[in-house]
């Protein structure tokens, strides 16, 4: 048994790996936005101040969740999925899924914010709707754990509905819908749903248990999306004026921290009442069924303090410096004579930007840990930053001109569909659980205030243009990871014995 001084030190191994995975993920965006503040977007002095502090509790932040997330959110999700599932009782699984869905969803800080910049809707029914959702698409992916249901059929069926239903959608309500996908799928969202998926596929066991761990999340994005749809159908975009809630100028370093000692209560709060709900079920099952050891008990004690103060950190930095700083230089280098730099500019930031999202970290790690290292972290980074640079040109182009969100969602999940039917089970379903977590706080606090700078600045539709970078953030994973898969299928073919070959079963499925 380890003594004292050998936990110590591996515990603060494990805070230095945390610190230096954070601080290479964070500061790459830092260096694009010193850059363009020093260049063609200079920032008024309390901005770029704001923006530096919000960088370093970034890098805080996002250290103390990860290693949070490692210590309490993974451990208690699994535990709660596996007891659901040795339990045998369906009632209990539907209504424990339902209840922990709608609670979750409607405590995600990034929901709050989506839904009060929709002035045509007011915020309660929008987010009580959208927690629906998510509850009931969680009961129905966990179900399909159980039965062993095809993820690829009911992607199909889902996104046809989908599809359907947007035709008859005003213009204005469908950027707004596909938004919400992403944002309920947020950094506490995730990890928790993620090992919950894993738990129950862990139990259920089975050859096609690995692939089952995921998916998750996939479906739980449809859930928003057809409730944003179908209450649509109830209001007018065109009923209220938009307007964005941008943080104040502040003029010295003391405003500048009296802005974020401001701040810190109320995202203290939010991230509070949205981990209640987690903490509550897992301690409601621990008295049940679990009946843990106090040791372990103590271990997830800590990590969800670390969850806590990590998330408070990460949110207060990045709505109060990141926000003010994406609108202003959205604004700033759209109002230049050769505007259509904003493209290049959002590609970049966009191949950046997502390495910053706690969440992906925490899928990448489960997906190479549940694959063997079939499926590789850097890999699986890699193709999430191309698709999200991707992803953040096209939606400069549409704020540029004014081009309809139809002409990329529709195609892009066209050929995602398709790509299903050729690569391996688990790649189809990790893609699509990516394109839920890269459209994370970074994409929502950062990304859309970009985006919504430059399209107030050419004078454009807010709503209709600049809503929407969201649905283009979680579209492109799913075909960047998708064509990862065809890519290891075809070195499979070539070189079968690389440590990279894939499930011999796969093989026999696709080719029979």
């Amino acid at each position: 048994m380890p003594n004292k001084l050998e936990i110590r030190r591996s515990a603060l191994r494990k805070i230095r790996e945390k610190f230096l995975e954070s601080f290479s993920a964070v500061i790459p965006i830092g260096l694009i936005v010193l850059l363009l503040h020093f260049t063609i977007a200079p920032m008024p002095g309390g901005t770029f101040g704001s923006f530096l502090v919000g960088l370093v509790l970034l890098i805080v932040g996002m250290c103390l969740f990860s290693l949070g997330a490692d210590l309490s959110m993974m451990p208690m999700g699994e535990r709660i999925g596996a007891q659901l599932t040795r339990s045998k009782n369906l009632k209990l699984l539907i209504i424990t899924a339902l209840v922990m869905g709608v609670l979750i969803t409607v405590a995600e800080p990034d929901l709050q914010v989506l839904a009060r910049q929709v002035p045509a809707v007011p915020d309660k029914p929008l987010i009580f709707l959208v927690a629906a959702g998510v509850g009931l698409f969680l009961v129905a992916a966990l179900l399909r754990i159980i039965f062993q249901k095809s993820l690829r059929l009911i992607l199909m069926v889902c996104y046809g509905l989908v599809f359907f239903l947007a035709i008859w959608v005003q213009p204005g309500f469908l950027p707004v819908a596909f938004d919400s996908g992403g944002v309920t799928t947020g950094p506490i969202t995730v990890p928790f749903i993620l090992a919950l998926g894993i738990g129950v596929a862990a139990v259920r066991g089975g050859r096609s248990a690995h692939d089952d761990s995921f998916g998750l999340v996939a479906l739980c994005s449809i859930g928003p999306i057809l409730s944003v749809l179908l209450l649509s159908q109830f209001y007018d975009a065109a009923g209220g004026a938009y307007g964005a809630t941008v943080p104040e100028t502040p003029h010295s370093l003391g405003e500048i921290l009296l802005q974020y000692i401001q701040a810190f209560p109320h995202y203290a709060k939010e991230v509070l009442i949205a981990l209640l709900p987690i903490l509550g079920a897992f301690a409601l099952f621990q008295v049940l069924f679990l009946r843990l050891p106090r040791r372990q008990m103590i271990r997830v004690g800590v990590g969800a303090a670390y969850t806590y103060v990590g998330l408070v950190l990460f949110l207060t930095g990045a709505n109060i410096g990141f926000f003010s700083a994406g609108n202003f230089l959205g604004g700033a280098i759209a109002a230049l004579s050769y505007r259509w730099v904003l493209v290049p500019i959002g590609m970049v930031m966009g191949f950046f930007v997502v390495a910053a999202e706690p969440a992906v970290h925490i899928l990448n790690k489960q997906v190479e840990e549940i694959s063997g290292g079939t499926i590789s972290r850097s890999a699986m980074l890699i193709s999430l930053m191309c698709g999200v640079a991707v992803s953040l040109g096209l939606a400069m182009a549409r704020v540029i001109w004014g081009l309809s969100i139809w002409y990329f969602l529709l195609p892009g999940y066209l050929v995602a569909l398709v790509l299903t039917l050729f690569v391996p089970k688990i790649f189809t379903a990790v893609a699509f659980d990516s394109g839920g977590v890269a459209s994370g706080p970074m994409t929502a606090t950062f990304l859309l205030p970009f985006a919504m700078g430059a399209c107030q600045a050419m004078g454009g539709d807010v709503l209709s243009d600049a809503f929407g970078i969201v649905a283009m953030v979680a579209m492109t994973p799913l075909l960047a990871i998708q064509l990862l898969g065809l890519w290891s299928v075809y070195r499979q073919k070539k070189q079968p014995r690389e440590e990279f070959a894939l499930d011999e079963t796969e093989l026999i499925e696709m080719e029979g």
